[in-house]
């Protein structure tokens, strides 16, 4: 088991190549409180908004950075976008934007379809103003083993139009939309275990911001443990790290972080450490948080479902427990959330 500062030793700390986007940037917004986006009271979620910009007359937002945010040998590149949506698509922690990109498709002519993004900001975006939102986005590439080089007629049209974004490039938004996501802010004591696979840490970091580094009446009231597990391939391409550090020495007690590094860590079998068995590590107290009302969420490939699902029926088995029922007692309650692509 590696944790985190041990994780941002070995590789020189994920920081040293990908540069923080919130909390050390947005020093003097938060010398105000932030409480002009709150319900009230703030945990009440009957005015969540919902579908503000339609796909047929999207918002026009426009890009204020675009940075590249993991390393040299990560296994792909991902990016980190600041938009600006002039404070006119407000939106809350778990939701997802919609992206149109320009132009039509090459097969019928026809404008291309709405790619949904999940929201990697607070409410109050990162510069806090209200006035912003970040997204999270892989370049999305087909490697041709023919050509021995990337296909560019098989590389993703919204992803790449994204990772290559210029500030000031309009970017046209749909949404916000979706409400599985959201946090349980009526029962501020509930324990927030987070699960992702790559870039289904977007909403993680909206939840981390809001909950340890915004001064808001949620982050006040807050008494519970936010737990996150990412899994990646390698150090190179963890996402976020050095927030995650800063909220860990800020809240200590209130936030845990653990890495499955897939290429780098080896599960107690031997094997490949993937996100399941980084997770099946703490199966017994995650079964006894969830017991006691913990949320737990999942976000990033559907790919990784399968193996969450199969290692908690294998723990469900261990302990006499019956699965399905199990599942569908934490879906009842409004414990379980899953958002995979």
């Amino acid at each position: 088991m590696i944790k985190a500062a041990v994780v941002a030793s070995l590789v020189g700390g994920a920081s040293a190549f990908a540069p923080s986007f919130g909390i050390s940037d947005s020093r003097v917004a938060l010398q105000a409180k932030q409480d002009f986006l709150e319900a009230s009271p703030y945990w009440d979620q009957t005015a969540v908004p919902v579908n503000t910009a339609k796909p047929k007359a999207p918002h026009t937002g426009k890009v204020v950075s675009n940075k590249r945010i993991v390393g040299p040998k990560a296994t792909g590149e991902t990016c980190h976008i600041i938009i600006d949506h002039n404070g006119e698509l407000p939106y809350w922690e778990g939701q997802s934007f919609g992206v149109v990109p320009p132009g039509n498709r090459a097969k019928d002519g026809k404008p291309h379809s709405v790619r949904l993004y999940s929201i990697a900001a607070s409410r109050y975006g990162d510069d806090m103003s209200g006035k912003t939102t970040s997204l999270c986005v892989r370049r999305a590439t087909y490697w041709c083993p023919e050509l021995q080089a990337d296909d560019p007629a098989k590389k993703g049209i919204c992803s790449n139009f994204l990772c290559d974004a210029q500030p000031g490039e309009e970017i046209a938004l749909t949404g916000p939309s979706g409400k599985v996501m959201l946090l349980p802010e009526d029962k501020p004591e509930a324990d927030i275990i987070m699960v992702a696979t790559g870039t289904g840490i977007a909403p993680y970091r909206s939840f981390i911001r809001r909950l340890f580094e915004e001064d808001t009446e949620a982050a006040a009231a807050y008494k519970g443990v936010a737990w996150l597990f990412l899994g990646v391939a390698n150090s190179d391409a963890l996402l976020y790290d050095d927030e995650w550090q800063t909220a860990k020495a800020k809240a200590p007690d209130n936030f845990r972080l653990d890495y499955a590094l897939s290429r780098e860590q080896e599960n107690k079998k031997g094997g490949k450490m993937y996100i399941q068995d980084k997770v099946e590590e703490y199966a017994d107290e995650i079964f006894t948080r969830l017991d006691s009302g913990a949320h737990i969420y999942f976000c990033g490939l559907k790919g990784m479902m399968p193996g969450i699902q199969d290692m908690l029926k294998e723990v469900c088995t261990s302990k006499g427990i019956e699965y399905d029922q199990w599942l569908k007692g934490l879906k009842k309650a409004k414990q379980w959330h899953v958002e995979v692509y």
